[in-house]
């Protein structure tokens, strides 16, 4: 006799913050998430810059928050496109291990928010239109994700380079 398995539909809003969540805490399909990759990173490794002109782990650490806060405020219904050290913030001059568990702490507070934020959202308001752009919420919180899964490739390279040359 065959078991029959009930299934609960998610909503597609829960689904993409599942998503969210598995790209940054773990769990994820690929490998290690984002957090995964730092869990061993301390702050002179997240500065590190073992290659001219790429950015240090803890530059994209930084770049991911900014990117998580972006798409909340364009939930909310703002118009934001950061540039320059809006996009990729600075190291401090003197990296400082509290200084980097600051780093991890607030970027994981701001993702829980995006997170919880995503679940929570009407099924129809991902076909609204991101302010000012051309595309929808549904594209731009799958881009999110694709997003910090970039980075997390990024942090688990530079990880590698930066072992290999100790």
């Amino acid at each position: 006799m065959k078991s029959k398995i009930t299934t609960v539909r998610k909503s597609e809003s829960a689904l993409i913050a599942d998503q969210l969540r598995r790209a940054f805490d773990g769990v994820a399909w690929h490998g290690p998430a984002l957090l995964e990759l730092l869990k061993d990173v301390d702050a002179d490794t997240a500065a590190a810059k073992p290659l001219a002109d790429v950015h240090s782990i803890w530059e994209l650490v930084l770049h991911v928050a900014v990117w998580d806060n972006v798409t909340l405020r364009r939930l909310a219904g703002e118009k934001s496109q950061p540039t320059g050290t809006d996009n990729f913030p600075l190291v401090p001059q003197r990296p400082t291990e509290a200084a980097w568990l600051k780093t991890i702490a607030d970027t994981k507070r701001t993702h829980e928010l995006l997170v919880k934020t995503v679940a929570a959202l009407p099924e129809a308001r991902l076909r609204d239109r991101v302010p000012g752009k051309r595309y929808d919420f549904y594209h731009l919180l799958h881009g999110v994700v694709q997003h910090e899964l970039y980075h997390a490739g990024q942090i688990a390279i530079l990880k590698k380079i930066e072992s290999s040359s100790h």
